[in-house]
């Protein structure tokens, strides 16, 4: 169980409680996402390639094919055990480890890049700036990825956002709206900004799949009862059964930042 007192008011959550329904759901991200580290030159045929707060390897599993050799790590030991099964029966040979990213075990210059996609500010950025400056190769880039909906631009997204809200008022993954990553000042003395820009997609989903992304989410299924969330559920599935055809697009936005080590030498 993590608290954050920067996170849904310190309230615990546990990303292992929403493990299957992350494996099932959350694998969302379209093509024009993941080119956006193509096209920084990241996750390139051969780098090694250090995935942060994998989750379900989510990502290395979606660029496996481009060649690069990825090593996914999360805190979550039923997350890491849901990235080894889908790797398993995808036959993708990804490594996992079950790490915290501050205590990461790496030895100076094993990576060529380094991705954190959806995870980032769950991170102490004061012991991991130095320890990745460290893990990546001199001039080694380092990608920092988000994706949310605008619940005041889409009116199935604020629905069900208004709902979660309603079986957790502490949950402050609430409100999203189109704003860049944001850089804690640690990382300037080690990295420098090469890109940073926001996007918007598009997400296709049906009623079950946008169902079971809302069921997944912080609010929800990683903080509440087995019992709160099945009750979310037959409501919410109500409320799309009211509001929402059986295909749709939700809206939202995404935001890249690439930044690029300052080492020059490893001597």
């Amino acid at each position: 169980m993590i608290h954050d007192d920067k996170i849904d008011g310190g309230k615990g959550f546990d990303w292992g409680k929403a493990s299957e329904d992350y494996a099932r759901f959350r694998d969302i991200y379209p093509p024009e996402f993941y080119q956006k580290l193509l096209d920084a030159g990241i996750c390139m045929k051969g780098q090694k390639v250090l995935d942060l707060g994998t989750g379900t390897g989510v990502l290395p599993r979606n660029l496996y094919g481009c060649g690069a050799l990825f090593t996914g790590a999360d805190i979550s030991e039923e997350q890491i055990g849901q990235a080894r099964q889908l790797c398993a029966e995808a036959d993708m040979d990804i490594p996992f480890l079950c790490c915290p990213a501050e205590e990461l075990p790496f030895p100076d210059d094993s990576f060529d890049a380094v991705t954190a996609c959806q995870c980032f500010f769950y991170f102490n950025h004061e012991t991991l700036a130095p320890k990745l400056y460290h893990m990546i190769k001199p001039g080694g880039l380092m990608a920092v990825m988000y994706l949310a909906w605008l619940p005041g631009e889409d009116a199935i997204a604020g629905a069900s956002e208004k709902l979660v809200l309603r079986y957790n008022p502490s949950w402050s993954g609430c409100g999203e709206y189109r704003h860049p990553i944001e850089i804690p000042d640690v990382y300037s003395a080690y990295f420098q900004l090469e890109s940073s820009e926001v996007f918007d997609l598009r997400i296709p989903f049906t009623k079950e799949s946008w169902n079971g992304r809302m069921k997944a989410c912080r609010g929800i299924g990683a903080s509440l009862s087995p019992e709160k969330t099945a009750d979310f559920e037959k409501e919410h599935l109500a409320l799309l059964n009211k509001i929402a055809p059986e295909n749709f697009s939700v809206l939202h936005y995404a935001a890249a930042a690439v930044l690029k080590s300052k080492k020059t030498s490893s001597f």
